[in-house]
């Protein structure tokens, strides 16, 4: 059965989905390889569940390690204080 996610160029989940597994994570990136998301814009919800439902991308809920500054950076600010 399939389920439509975009009336407006005939997108399904299962389309969606495999955008996603091969490297699309973000709406935007969605829509520019199918258009999902660009007439109305009533799936682009849609499309952002299903994304965070993917295992290969990256979520906003996901620990980013920080970056560390170089030392020499850090010293020369304590020093300026």
């Amino acid at each position: 059965m399939r389920v439509y996610v975009c009336s407006c160029f005939g997108i399904t989940e299962e389309q969606v989905k495999q955008h996603a597994d091969s490297g699309r994570c973000t709406p935007r990136q969605i829509a520019s390889s199918c258009k999902a998301g660009t007439d109305c814009g009533s799936c682009v919800r849609r499309i952002q569940a299903l994304l965070g439902r993917g295992a290969g991308c990256v979520t906003r809920t996901e620990k980013i390690p920080p970056v560390s500054a170089p030392a020499s950076l850090c010293t020369d600010a304590a020093e300026a204080a």
